[in-house]
Order: C-alpha cells, then sequence, then structure tokens
C-alpha cells in the first residue's frame, strides 16, 4: 500500500507546538504533503525539519512569512522539483519562488503539494488566483503526459483553495460570489477532471455526501457546526485514482484539539 496525507498546517511552526510533532510522530503515511508552512527551513526546529524516519523537501516563499510547502516521504526521492516553470508553459515562472509548488519522483509516482492562492474578489490576489490557475492546467496535463510516458502516475495533493460542487462546502448558497466558490474557478476544477483527465479520488470514494469537509473557519462556531468547505484534495491520473481503496479526514474530536484551521486528508492506494 501508498499511504499520503495532505494538509494545509496554517503555520507549521505555529502547528508544531501545539501537536504536529506528536501527530507526525504517530503517522502511518508513506508521503505527507504539507502546505502554508510559512517558515524557512532553518526557522524550523530539527524534529520538524529533519524529523528521524522522513526525508523531506520544503519550498518556502521568497515573500517571507507567505505560504510554503513541504513533502515528508520514508523513501528518499528520486527527484525533486519546485515550482512549475521550465516547461513552456506561460506565466509558470512567476510562481517558482512563490512557495506554491513543490513535487517529487518515488517509484512508479510523482507526488506533488500544491498551495494555490486562495484568492479574495476583487483584488490583486484573485487576479493572481486566475494567472496561477492559467499556468496550472497546462503544466498538469503536460505532467500527466510525461509521467505517462515513463509509466508513472501522479497525485497532486494539497490546498486548492476550491469548493467544486455544492455538497463541498455547508453554506454554498451564501458563498456563491465568495472566491473559493466562484463559478469560473468552479469550471476551471472541472476542467482539471475532464479536459486534463485527473480524478477528484476523495470525492471519487464519498460520491454522495456532504463534504467530508477538511477546512473550518476559526471564526465563530464553524467547527463545532461542522459548518466547513472541501477545499484539500488529492487529485490524482486515473490509474492511480483506480487504485484507491480507502480515504478520510482526520477531523479533530474537539475545537480545542486542532493544530491547524484544516484538516489532514488521507488516501490509500494500492501498489
Amino acid at each position: 500500500m501508498l499511504t499520503v496525507t495532505s494538509v494545509n498546517v496554517n503555520g507549521l511552526r505555529a502547528a508544531a507546538k501545539k501537536g504536529f510533532v506528536e501527530w507526525l510522530a504517530g503517522a502511518d503515511a508513506d508521503v505527507v504533503c504539507l502546505q502554508e508552512v510559512r517558515a524557512e527551513p532553518g526557522q524550523l526546529a530539527e524534529a520538524v525539519r529533519t524529523p528521524e524516519g522522513w526525508h523531506t523537501v520544503h519550498a518556502p516563499a521568497a515573500a517571507k512569512g507567505r505560504a510554503g510547502v513541504s513533502l515528508y516521504s520514508r523513501q528518499a526521492p528520486e527527484r525533486v522539483q519546485i515550482g512549475f516553470g521550465g516547461f513552456d508553459v506561460p506565466g509558470a515562472e512567476e510562481f517558482d519562488a512563490s512557495g506554491r509548488y513543490v513535487e517529487i519522483d518515488l517509484p512508479g509516482v510523482t507526488v506533488a503539494s500544491l498551495y494555490l492562492p486562495s484568492g479574495e474578489v476583487g483584488t490583486e490576489r484573485q487576479e493572481e488566483k486566475e494567472r496561477f490557475m492559467a499556468a496550472f492546467l497546462p503544466y498538469l496535463q503536460g505532467l500527466k503526459a510525461r509521467a505517462a510516458a515513463d509509466g508513472r502516475e501522479v497525485v497532486v495533493c494539497g490546498d486548492w483553495n476550491i469548493a467544486h460542487q455544492e455538497a463541498d462546502l455547508k453554506n454554498w448558497k451564501a458563498n456563491q460570489k465568495s472566491s473559493g466558490f466562484l463559478p469560473e474557478e468552479r469550471a476551471w476544477l472541472t476542467r482539471v477532471f475532464a479536459e486534463a483527465a485527473y480524478v477528484d479520488v476523495v470525492r471519487q470514494l464519498h460520491p454522495d455526501v456532504a463534504g467530508p469537509y477538511s477546512w473550518w473557519s476559526y471564526r465563530g462556531r464553524a467547527f463545532d457546526n461542522d459548518a466547513g468547505w472541501r477545499i484539500d484534495y488529492q487529485i490524482a491520473t486515473p490509474g492511480l485514482a483506480a487504485r484507491a481503496v480507502k480515504a478520510w479526514v482526520e477531523r479533530a474530536a474537539t475545537h480545542g484539539e486542532r493544530w491547524s484551521d484544516h484538516a489532514p486528508v488521507t488516501v490509500v492506494y494500492e501498489r
């Protein structure tokens, strides 16, 4: 089996003080993908930066205290890539130092950690999100083609910051004009599934349920009321998706036990 877990840590230094280290020590995953690390490797304690039993790759953002993605793997990567420029994809180079994408090759599979911009309607942040999406879709298509030529599968894990369907957020009616649930964002994600032919693995295994949500605002009683969003995905090539046998969200038992506003999303794949 190959077990992959993805989680937005909402600041790894803060998460480490609230339970991340203990969670990682007990994790059964073969690969852990982190987003919104918000730290340089040198700012992380050794137990977080290079924990025993793990090979780690950290891709911080050039903008201090923002974004940042990491990958932890039990097996040493055969290849590491930070960013997705250099593949004749217009606009991709803008994000090479943005701390939003890192991928590694393991035997037979490429695993990526993605932190897609969150956006904010009517601001430059939304424009940045749109530019990222415009560059990332053709990259995904090329990645899939290159992997197929090498006999590899792909899974892109992370915080995609888009709820695809009404079932993917509790209060969908009130959020139709909010970044993360805009019609054009949802249409773009549909293109990832239709044109690029990737598969939403968790939805494939849980086709007729609300959620399972992976993010709850710290405001109000969103967590206690399960008023969440499903924006953290494992999106895989069809061959790997067909081998997914189990998927779940590791929702904390109580609000006080959370070490992030997101919860880990885990999928088990047959090798």
